[in-house]
């Protein structure tokens, strides 16, 4: 009878250090889901705001003052528009000719 006391208290302490690791383990796992989701609501609000800002860069207005500003582009006229007629005047156009 003491043989199966003995087998029984071994058994339960293997299994109450097993469900201490147990515990221990989904409470460390629980913590990095919270880090984790805490991180994705992070992200995703600056994933807004940086889709926000895209959307404001890209403007018509605003591409249109910094290619005259920083690229020094302008407005084509029909003054400095060079038109190209057919095949011949595609010849003339890329040697330097006038059509």
């Amino acid at each position: 009878m003491t043989r199966l006391n003995v087998m029984l208290l071994v058994g339960l302490i293997f299994s109450a250090i097993y469900l201490v690791r147990v515990s221990h383990e989904s409470r460390r796992l629980f913590a990095d889901l919270d880090k984790a989701r805490n991180e994705e609501r992070v992200l995703g609000s600056e994933f807004e705001r940086l889709k926000s800002e895209k959307q404001s860069q890209a403007t018509p207005l605003r591409v249109e003052k910094t290619a005259r500003d920083k690229l020094a582009m302008r407005s084509a006229t029909p003054a400095v528009t060079q038109y190209v007629n057919g095949a011949r005047g595609a010849a003339n156009a890329a040697s330097g000719g006038t059509p």
